[in-house]
């Protein structure tokens, strides 16, 4: 997966569960029916208020060509479109992300989804550069790798949004790091080890989990 969306809506207060089972009943497999691939979806441990899913692509072409088939011509979105739009009070904060190095997206084939999923977020004044990877991959990511499985690394990709219906966060520099941990131990371990400005613990839905 070249191309990753980290998607983080606010949802109307009480409304999560709503969502949620909507969303794995109408919005999972028609998405992948499409070519769209659904990486997890989590509830925000933090936010009783937030859902956050990442979803993949091949290439920003053929992302494309997958939100256009769902977003425009798929009956499970204009069926319940209304019915999702509802939940929300944003949906607007989402990051357009690619590896950060060949080799540092999420492992197409995990399927530990059973996990919490830790994810450090750093908005940076310029791109990431090489010095700023080699430090993170040299002083950061052992250590990372010593607590959690899967560890990802991402930067933002500065291409044109291709599908415009749906804004993505643009002029920013994101650099986030994800990873799956085994325990609410483990993955406060991990926020303390990083210390980054924006700090995630998720956990996977019920769907997710058996994915």
């Amino acid at each position: 997966m070249n191309v990753v969306e980290l998607r983080r809506y606010a949802l109307r207060p009480g409304r999560r569960d709503d969502l949620i089972s909507l969303f794995e009943r109408e919005f999972v497999e028609s998405q992948e029916h499409c070519g769209i691939r659904l990486i997890g979806w989590y509830r925000d441990l933090d936010d009783p208020d937030a859902f956050v899913w990442f979803r993949g692509f091949d290439s920003m072409a053929q992302r494309a060509e997958a939100l256009a088939a769902f977003y425009e011509r798929s009956p499970s979105w204009l069926e319940n479109r209304d019915q999702a739009n509802a939940t929300m009070l944003d949906s607007d904060n989402v990051l357009l992300l690619r590896p950060a190095r060949s080799g540092s997206g999420f492992d197409a084939g995990a399927r530990a989804r059973e996990l919490l999923a830790a994810v450090s977020i750093f908005m940076l004044p310029k791109p990431a550069d090489e010095a700023y990877l080699t430090a993170f991959e040299r002083n950061v990511r052992p250590q990372l790798e010593r607590i959690a499985a899967n560890v990802a690394y991402f930067v933002t990709d500065p291409s044109p949004n291709t599908f415009a219906r749906l804004p993505v966060r643009e002029g920013e520099w994101a650099f986030v790091v994800a990873g799956l941990c085994s325990s609410a131990q483990a993955i406060d371990e991990w926020h303390a080890l990083v210390n980054a400005p924006e700090s995630l613990r998720l956990e996977p839905t019920g769907i997710s989990c058996r994915r």
